[in-house]
């Protein structure tokens, strides 16, 4: 390895606690999942990631003294802009829409 890299990595061992040997193999862990597919979400992650995001958004609307007014903004924040609705035609169609 060349005395620069080696010197990069030392440093980054001090900043994580970890010897040169040990820095080597974290790194060579990380950059072998960076290059790796992210898995398809599952139906399971996706509604429970709808479920936080209407948690969120029911937090935000607190404040907000009419049912009416809030479920009007959480449609909003849900549906989004107009230019996040177009169809996307790198993707296949959802089933069932």
């Amino acid at each position: 390895m060349p005395s620069t890299l080696i010197a990069e990595v030392d440093t980054w061992g001090a900043a994580n606690d970890a010897i040169r040997s040990e820095a080597i193999r974290r790194l060579v862990e990380l950059g072998l999942t960076v290059g790796a597919k992210q898995k398809q979400t599952t139906a399971v992650t996706a509604d429970r990631a709808k479920e936080l995001a209407s948690k969120t958004i029911d937090s935000l609307t607190a404040d907000v003294a009419n049912n009416d007014e809030k479920a009007s903004r959480k449609r909003r924040l849900i549906k989004g802009p107009e230019e996040f609705q177009e169809a996307r035609v790198d993707r296949p169609k959802a089933k069932g829409k």
